[in-house]
């Protein structure tokens, strides 16, 4: 999926190739039944915000769910978050996360990604459903928002929005520029016509390479640079297991504690080695580390043996992500404390320009 030298006639390489042109002519047939109508687009009666990609891979669209609804909050509307709650039970029945005070469900039931969010938000409720209308219909029944955050949605053609964010990472935004599973792309570059703005994450000004002519692909609309901007908080060994209630009291532990703390580390995402990046970046000094898919779901067996493995180690604390702690979040019994890491957005110098881009958006949207 990464490389961009072709192989011999007879190799996997041609084979994930030929798949991936199946699978683009098949893309083009779906979006051009949704243009011309034959596929029905639902629009809610409200202002939606779509937050995607264009490739697979953590290009930060978590955080930038829980920036925009905190800046759509002080903008003084009233947002719900919806998710399709990937690899959760809920995911084709569909169902509410979290009031915006109590979490109602596991990691297990709703997928980890919408549990993280609703731990993090006070006041925003989160649902989970395949069928982002239908949902979007008993958040409306339920809540009355006034704005509805679509979290990985920019592919979800079944419903309408106002604005579609669509967040590039900054260092290799289209991969090969292969579709899957021959490249990371979801879908052919040409589809970034249908977004609003463009984010670039993990935008680093001292290392950006973008060629000059990627920036005709936005066509004159907004382009945007962000970060993914660390912070740590910690789980001690005398705290119960996390109680059902959003954003309760953390103690968040500032950059100059971590340097030469001996963590030994495990994680289950995307980009498990920028985990490991952030971590030295801290300082820590790591002493093992427990590598697993994304969206792994640990068993207690599996967090047994990183215990064990962490004391015989020598560690000092544990450490893993936010995304992992919601899955693990109600079967803690620690012999560490445990460092959970999370990401929030930050703009480079341009934060005030998003804010009111999207600030302007909502005010001109019926």
């Amino acid at each position: 999926m990464d490389d961009k030298e072709g192989g011999g006639f007879f190799s996997f390489t041609t084979l994930f190739f030929m798949i991936s042109v199946c699978f683009g002519a098949a893309l083009k047939l779906r979006g051009f039944l949704y243009q011309k109508g034959f596929f029905k687009t639902n629009r809610l009666p409200c202002k939606v915000i779509s937050v995607g990609n264009l490739a697979v891979g953590g290009t930060g669209k978590t955080p930038m769910t829980l920036y925009l609804a905190g800046l759509v909050q002080r903008l003084g509307y009233r947002p719900v978050v919806i998710s399709r709650g990937y690899k959760g039970r809920a995911e084709k029945s569909g169902s509410i996360v979290s009031n915006g005070k109590t979490i109602l469900m596991t990691a297990e039931m709703a997928g980890d990604e919408p549990v993280m969010m609703a731990e993090n938000m006070k006041n925003v409720p989160v649902l989970v459903g395949r069928d982002r209308f239908k949902i979007g219909l008993l958040a409306m029944e339920k809540f009355s928002p006034d704005v509805i955050i679509l979290d990985d949605a920019f592919q979800h053609l079944k419903l309408s929005r106002d604005i579609d964010l669509v967040l590039l990472d900054d260092r290799h935004p289209f991969g090969n520029h292969h579709l899957l599973p021959r490249g990371i792309l979801r879908e052919p570059v040409s589809a970034l016509a249908r977004g609003s703005a463009f984010v670039m994450t993990r935008f680093d000004e001292s290392s950006s390479h973008r060629p000059a002519h990627q920036e005709n692909l936005f066509k004159g609309k907004p382009m945007f640079k962000a970060m993914h901007t660390p912070y740590v908080w910690q789980h001690s060994v005398a705290d119960p297991a996390s109680e059902s209630t959003v954003n309760q009291g953390r103690e968040f532990i500032e950059d100059d504690r971590l340097r030469n703390y001996t963590v030994y580390a495990f994680s289950g995402i995307v980009g498990n080695s920028d985990f490991r990046g952030v971590l030295k970046g801290f300082g820590c000094r790591l002493v093992g580390y427990s590598e697993f898919p994304d969206h792994h779901p640990y068993t207690f067996g599996e967090l047994e043996d990183i215990f064990r493995a962490a004391k015989d180690a020598g560690a000092e604390a544990l450490a893993t992500t936010e995304k992992d702690y919601a899955r693990i979040r109600h079967q803690l019994s620690l012999p560490l404390d445990l460092l959970i890491v999370g990401i929030e957005m930050t703009f480079a110098d341009k934060e005030d320009s998003f804010d009111a881009f999207i600030e302007h958006q909502l005010s001109h949207l019926p």
